[in-house]
């Protein structure tokens, strides 16, 4: 087949100004397309290639998500039971009620944050970062929880769920869908089932079954010099070079530590593990988990109300499993993808799909602030399925 208008997209990209970007898709295994275009660092004129590394910001929740999931198949946590069974100190919890007068009301929360709620992002807690000013009665408390470990300069995932057990949660648990800090506590929860840091599991249950050598927390080896330059984009579409200090938590040292992991990877790197998941749980002989256990993850877990929550043009046609969207009708997002496709982005501009019904995953890569997401994602989706027989 001739994939020609692939690298045509690819290249048009990169004539538009986007420092660099790849593009993998896989099919039962193997490698359909793999192409790489521009420039890993622009100022230094250096080619982006298969070594090349990519900061996968929240697609690092791919591999967190799945590591649950593994665990729950293995009969190590079920999906009703409270989050206090890890974390005692969150037995009870406050929410922000508003009322009739538009005022808003701090009452306890009717029933527990369970596993399932942190897995379908429906605790009730958004992000909250250092600097934020502003933001909602749930993010002015998670703040104040922080501020102790925000001025300290570092704090382990222990110490942060810790801290943020005092906040207050945006809704009653289970009744709305909110992104954020729900990502934290599923990789807490990780930890205290398997009594190690969450990297460690990921590495014992994924990276090295998969052969994933190129995905990890903290740099090692040559990891440094191999990661593409960030770039920001201008106002006239131009980029130019810029940093984030997300990249200081890739740092070993407990002076680096912050909180919930932060991954790279490479193009091909991550294709091992979106293709294990588009191929029932295997990969290369290698059997990583269950496909039932892939079939539930991929099942929609959001109501009326929660969809409505997460919809945007963006997500148009998708539901939330656990710890991915998927998708549940094509029409609606102009999709020719298969109903049940999973993935996430990133934030920098990183995207993925895995098709289980054709046994087919995507992977795109760029890393770009802000992440461009907006139609390019749609574009890529469209072309990459355009090859599968």
């Amino acid at each position: 087949m001739n994939y020609q208008y692939l690298d045509n997209l690819m290249q048009e990209l990169v004539d538009k100004g986007l420092p660099c970007c790849s593009l993998h898709i896989a099919q039962h295994g193997k490698l359909l397309y793999d192409e790489y275009f521009g420039y890993a660092d622009a100022q230094a004129t250096k080619p982006l290639s298969a070594a090349s590394i990519f900061r996968m910001a929240s697609m690092s929740k791919l591999p967190l998500y799945t590591t649950l999931m593994i665990l729950y198949e293995q009969g190590r946590l079920v999906l009703s039971d409270p989050i206090s069974r890890y974390f005692p100190e969150w037995k009870t919890m406050k929410k922000a009620e508003k009322q009739a007068d538009g005022s808003v009301a701090i009452v306890p929360a009717e029933r527990p944050i369970t596993v399932k709620d942190v897995m379908s992002m429906a605790c009730g807690l958004p992000y909250c970062m250092p600097g934020m000013t502003g933001g909602n009665a749930t993010q002015q408390s998670m703040a104040k929880c922080m501020e102790p470990l925000w001025a300290r300069g570092h704090y382990t995932l222990r110490e942060e769920i810790k801290a943020i057990s005092g906040a207050v949660l945006a809704f009653e648990p289970g009744t709305h869908w909110m992104y954020g800090f729900s990502s934290e506590l599923a990789a807490g929860i990780i930890e205290a089932v398997c009594d190690k840091p969450a990297n460690d599991v990921f590495c014992d249950l994924l990276f090295q079954p998969l052969g994933m050598d190129n995905t990890r927390p903290y740099f090692f080896g040559d990891i440094k010099e191999r990661m593409v330059a960030l770039y920001a984009q201008q106002e006239d579409g131009s980029c130019v070079p810029t940093a984030t200090t997300m990249d200081d938590k890739h740092n070993p040292g407990i002076e680096f530590e912050a909180g919930n992991p932060r991954l790279f990877s490479t193009g091909r790197d991550y294709t091992r593990l979106m293709q294990m998941l588009a191929c029932g749980g295997e990969l290369d002989g290698v059997r990583v988990m269950g496909r039932k256990t892939i079939d539930l993850m991929r099942s929609n877990t959001l109501c009326a109300q929660q969809l409505v929550d997460f919809r945007d043009d963006y997500n148009a046609g998708y539901g939330y499993g656990y710890g991915v969207r998927t998708l549940m009708d094509k029409a609606a997002g102009n999709n020719n993808g298969s109903i049940g496709s999973f993935g996430w982005t990133g934030g920098f501009g990183t995207w993925c799909e895995a098709d289980p019904e054709d046994g087919v995953s995507i992977v795109y890569m760029h890393n770009l602030f802000p992440g461009r997401d907006d139609t390019l994602h749609g574009r890529i989706r469209a072309a990459a399925y355009g090859i599968v027989k």
